[in-house]
């Protein structure tokens, strides 16, 4: 078992979701969190499948995740 960082995204009309270090892309999306998160896990299960092991080669590895908000003058 491999375990991936995903950023679910709350939108107006549902959920998203994307796996952080994987080559290429990998999406889910929901009208729940739930159901976003069973998506993207199941697209990524499609995207080893379909382009194989090397998908997962991405360095240097990531660690942690943190989500950050900045006020930028414009």
């Amino acid at each position: 078992m491999r375990h991936f960082k995903i950023i679910v995204e709350r939108h107006p009309d549902g959920y998203v979701a994307y796996p952080l270090g994987l080559k290429g892309v990998a999406v889910g999306q929901g009208n729940t969190y739930e159901e976003a998160l069973a998506d993207v896990k199941s697209a990524i299960a499609f995207h080893i499948d379909t382009f194989g092991p090397e998908v997962l080669e991405v360095e240097p590895p990531i660690l942690e995740a943190f989500v950050a908000e900045a006020g930028i003058d414009i």
